[in-house]
Order: structure tokens, then sequence, then C-alpha cells
């Protein structure tokens, strides 16, 4: 029997709030999960500082990572396994895929990215391809699979249905992150009836297609989707602990490049800070070794460097206004030079900060980010775009919607000393 078809002895399960049981019997996918690199995602949260407004939203990338695996395994296992337009040779590609499709997120995953210059996908398929367990292990289904698993995570498989399943309009990752940060989370926007829209799942040529049947239950995974984004992943409290977390990432790359002298010198950081990062530095990098040097340098000689880490290991947040940036342009700009005269640095303290969302669109080409739509296969056979069928889903179809803020710390606004009026006097501007 080859590596790529051994079986476990016995099945192993993850008891998991989610999904109740996750089943593993494939030898390679139970040594993908014990490579150090997918134990690394414990390690990382998979709300970055969403757990400062919800409490209970502590999970891990592991955990949505496994989610994300079982789904698919349902989907092939269960539904697809049998249908002359499934090809069973793609089984362990696509599940292979799905485990380890987060494998390159950073600690607090999209501000970290920001503040570096990185991207989260390049460093999955980095790890998939270079010196590392995970490689190894792929390497030993065939010389070949860890670019052929690596393709479908990039986008650029062959086989279009296979990484439709992991990334697409209505795909294991989405139907997987969004019930389980809603049970994390505590709110009830992100449930949906994932079992009905499996059972109407079907394999074509190139794509996944549901069958009209169960329309209805897709419109409420969308409508979950749009709902979550909205009430969750952009909340505005949230967005404040980001903000920070990525000054006091910038305002320690900054004093990198000055040459100033830290209490506790950032070795993590050296390679991030000088652009010369390896693939080891990034592995070896996880969100407990952030909050430790945040703990550190909340004792800084660096005012700004010291403030700001302290805000955030003790949830001492900014405040918001709305802000509308096409006519308060210049509002933003008075504000700086307000702060700047109170002695208040506007760079770290007076933050634009932007979200905006798709909740579905329809194939545009040409487009900078072409979406493949949601496909309903027909009683008749023939196959049409959703939001042609759904008149729900056609009223947010290419709708965004954006959302713009102004963070600034309104406590300090609100201390005594030389410049108590002007600082008032710019409280007074962001109440106004």
């Amino acid at each position: 029997m080859s590596y790529a078809t051994k079986k476990l002895d016995e099945e192993k399960v993850f008891k998991d709030p989610v999904h109740r049981y996750i089943h593993v019997r494939d030898q390679v996918i139970w040594d993908l999960i014990g490579t150090r690199e997918f134990q690394r995602l414990r390690r990382i949260k998979q709300l970055g500082t969403t757990y400062l407004v919800f409490h209970g939203a502590e999970h891990s990338r592991f955990s949505h990572s496994l989610g994300v695996y079982e789904i698919v395994r349902r989907m092939v296992d269960d539904v697809f396994k049998g249908r002359k337009e499934w090809d069973e040779s793609e089984r362990l590609v696509v599940l292979c895929a799905a485990l380890l499709h987060d494998l390159g997120h950073g600690p607090f995953s999209h501000a970290f990215e920001h503040v570096f210059d990185l991207d989260h996908e390049e460093y999955t398929r980095a790890i998939i391809k270079g010196d590392t367990e995970v490689n190894q292990v792929l390497s030993r289904v065939a010389p070949d699979f860890p670019q052929k698993v690596s393709d479908v995570i990039a986008k650029t498989y062959v086989n279009k249905q296979v990484v439709s399943m992991i990334s697409s309009q209505i795909d294991a990752d989405r139907m997987d992150y969004l019930q389980r940060d809603a049970y994390f989370t505590g709110v009830s926007y992100g449930h949906f009836d994932m079992e009905r829209i499996l059972r109407v799942m079907r394999p074509q040529e190139d794509r996944i297609v549901i069958k009209s049947s169960g329309m209805h239950a897709v419109e409420d995974y969308i409508m979950s989707r749009y709902q979550m984004y909205w009430q969750v992943y952009f909340h505005p409290v949230a967005r404040s602990a980001e903000v920070i977390l990525n000054k006091i990432l910038h305002r320690a790359k900054e004093l990198s490049k000055e040459n100033y002298q830290f209490i506790h010198e950032p070795t993590h950081f050296q390679a991030f800070f000088n652009n010369n990062i390896e693939l080891e530095d990034y592995i070896s990098l996880d969100e407990s070794i952030l909050l430790t040097y945040f703990q550190m340098w909340i004792k800084e000689k660096d005012p700004i460097l010291s403030d700001l880490s302290r805000r955030f290991i003790n949830r001492r947040l900014f405040k918001y206004i709305e802000f509308d940036p096409a006519n308060e342009y210049e509002k933003l700009r008075d504000l700086e030079d307000l702060f700047i005269q109170a002695g208040i640095n506007p760079k770290y303290y007076l933050v634009h900060d932007s979200t905006s969302d798709l909740p579905y669109d329809f194939y545009r080409p040409g487009e900078e980010e072409e979406r493949v739509p949601i496909q309903l296969l027909m009683p008749n056979g023939e196959i049409k775009e959703l939001s042609r069928c759904s008149e729900i889903v056609d009223a947010i179809s290419g709708k965004r919607r954006s959302d713009h803020k102004l963070y600034f710390p309104e406590d300090a606004l609100l201390k005594n000393g030389k410049q108590k009026t002007l600082r008032k006097q710019i409280l007074n501007v962001l109440r106004g």
C-alpha cells in the first residue's frame, strides 16, 4: 500500500463544538496535523483582536483549519463519491489543501501583514514547498505533490472544481469560519443550514453547483455572512484594538530604524524590521511572543511605545467617531494640526480606519477581483446564476458597503495640563 492511500489502523476523531466530530482516517492527514508548522496554528487566534470585544473569541486557526478539512472530507466522501463528475484521484490533494490553507497566517494576521507588507498566502505556499516538516510529509506522497497542494491554495490548479471547494463564494473555508466564529462570539448571525447546502452540492466538470431546491439555504448563508462582517468582523471596538496593535508595531519598527536602544531588544522582530525575512523567522513567530514583547515594552523609555503597549495589554482602547473622507478631509487636516499643537503625535493617535465588503458578486471579467458566481442547477439541467433566481441576493449583488471611522485617545484629551484649553477645543471638534 502506498503512503498516499495508507489508512490509520483506527480512525482518529477530534471533538469539535461546530461539527461534533472531525474524522481522520488518512495517514497523510494525521501526519500533517502533527507537524510543527501546523501545531503553530494553535498559537494564532482565528479572530485576531476580536477577543477584546467578544470574550469567547479565543479560538485558533488550528481548530478552523480542522473544520475546513472536515467539511471538504464530507463533500468528497459523503456527497461527491461515486458521481461521474468527481475525479476520486483528486481526493487527497483537496483534503491537504483544505487542512493547510491557513498555514501561513502570522500573529494577529491582517494587522501584522499590513505593517510588514506580507501576504499570508505566499507564506502558506512557502511553508508547503520549503524545508519544513509539512513539505516532508507531502513529498512522501509524490515529489510533485507539494506543488499541487500549493497550486490549489494559489487558485492556479488545473482542476478549477477542486479550487472552488476551498476558495469561492460558497466554499468550505467560509462555511466553517462563519459557524465557528458565531459560536465562539456568542452571536446568532453566522448560523445557516450547512447540512442542507452540502446535500444539494453537485460536482460539475470545472465547478461546484447547487441544486435549485437548495436556493433558500444559500440565501440564508449569504445573509449570515453579511451580518457577521458588519456585526463581528468589522466591529468598531475590535478595529480600535487593531489600530493600536498596528501602531505598536509601526512604532517599534521606526525606533529600530533610528537605532533606539531598547531595554529588551526585539530580537524576534529584527528580520521583519530589516525586511530580510527567512522562512524560519516567520514560522518562529506567534501571538504569545508578540504579547510578551508588548508586556515588556510597557516599561520602555519611549513614551509612545510604552503608552500604546499599555493600552493594548490593559484594553485602554481609542474612542471613535464616524468619518466621511469625501467631505471631511479638511477637518482631519485641522485636527492633525491641533494634535501637534497639543503635543500629541497624530501619526499614532489620530487614525483614519476604513472597511468595506462585497457580500456577493456575479462574474465581471477583467475586474481586479473576479468572483466566480454561485450557480444553480435547475430541474431541467439548465445552469442559472444565483442572483437571477433570488430576489434577496439580487438586492445586494455587486453592492459594496464601506465604513469609515476616526480613532483617537479620548482619555489623553481629558488630561489636565498646559494644553487643557487646546485639548478641550480638539474634543469639541471631534464631538461636533
